[in-house]
């Protein structure tokens, strides 16, 4: 099958060369030139001047960008996905952006008789280039059950969420729960130290009871030895929270955790830390030198 990617970032990169690998017929557009270049130098593939040209005669298209302004960069316009799509084509936005503009594009591929869905995922750079990414999908399931055959190249599982926009809506709850579960995990290690236990004593215990996520197994290590510079960037983040707020304010969803958390990761930019990884929380508290009770 032929397919094209549109966007080699560090989750579009190792996903479109896991499609390669499963044995794709890959072209692949990104706006950095040279990042397309040595990509195709680790991955057989085809390397194009346009998301227009990457789509041509592709019956798969893949879109992996930054927001709702890169997305529609790339998908509109005389030399976007859909200038080159051809009818009966799937396009796939594995983009994190809003819900309206999900069903807005699934309006727009419906007109030319195209499939469109909005596939965001979950599991990180690890998560891409292992192949282990979770993914909710929006749109009409006949399409997702086309899709599975592509996007099996990289997923660990592949949920059908709903209608177009209810995949980017289940991201929102995602990013909603990690910003509260990164923030208790914070305080409890922040506690810990302080009280003078061993961290790894204390995981160890209550890694194995309620207290256990997937930010405790993968990240107490690093947040422990205040260790950043990989992962989730903080920057994205906020866009990805910033999604979540715009659509409570529609539907009358109160994100009070979201919302204070979100503040605290401006702390964490403020400190230099907008690369950083999301569990990068914690050093707003190892730094915290403000008196406490008792002190």
């Amino acid at each position: 099958m032929k397919v094209a990617f549109v966007g080699l970032g560090v989750m579009g990169y190792p996903m479109a060369g896991h499609l390669s690998r499963a044995g794709f017929d890959v072209s692949v557009y990104n706006r950095t030139t040279s990042t397309a270049e040595r990509w195709a130098s680790e991955y057989a593939g085809t390397v194009c001047n346009t998301p227009a040209e990457a789509a041509a005669r592709a019956e798969h298209v893949f879109a992996c960008v930054g927001n709702d302004d890169d997305v529609r960069a790339v998908m509109l316009g005389d030399t976007g996905i859909l200038s080159g799509v051809e009818p009966g084509a799937l396009v796939i936005d594995h983009t994190t952006a809003s819900a309206s503009l999900a069903r807005e594009l699934h309006a727009l591929c419906a007109e030319k008789d195209i499939g469109f869905l909005d596939a965001p995922v979950s599991g990180g750079e690890a998560g891409a280039v292992n192949g282990q990414l979770s993914i909710m999908v929006g749109g009409d399931a006949a399409d997702v059950e086309r899709a599975r055959e592509s996007m099996n190249a990289y997923a660990k599982s592949i949920t059908h969420i709903g209608e177009a926009g209810s995949g980017q809506l289940a991201k929102m709850v995602n990013q909603i729960c990690i910003a509260g579960l990164v923030q208790g995990l914070s305080e409890g290690l922040h506690f810990a130290k302080r009280a003078g236990l061993d961290v790894a004593t204390v995981i160890d215990a209550i890694g194995k009871g309620a207290a256990q996520s997937w930010q405790m197994d993968n990240r107490w290590e690093t947040m422990r030895d205040g260790r950043f510079d990989f992962g989730f960037a903080v920057d994205w983040m906020r866009k990805d929270l910033a999604i979540a707020f715009e659509e409570a304010s529609r539907n009358g969803a109160r994100l009070e955790v979201a919302e204070l958390v979100d503040t605290f990761y401006a702390e964490v930019q403020s400190m230099g830390g907008s690369r950083w990884d999301t569990s990068s929380l914690i050093a707003r508290l190892e730094g915290d030198t403000r008196p406490r009770k008792g002190k």
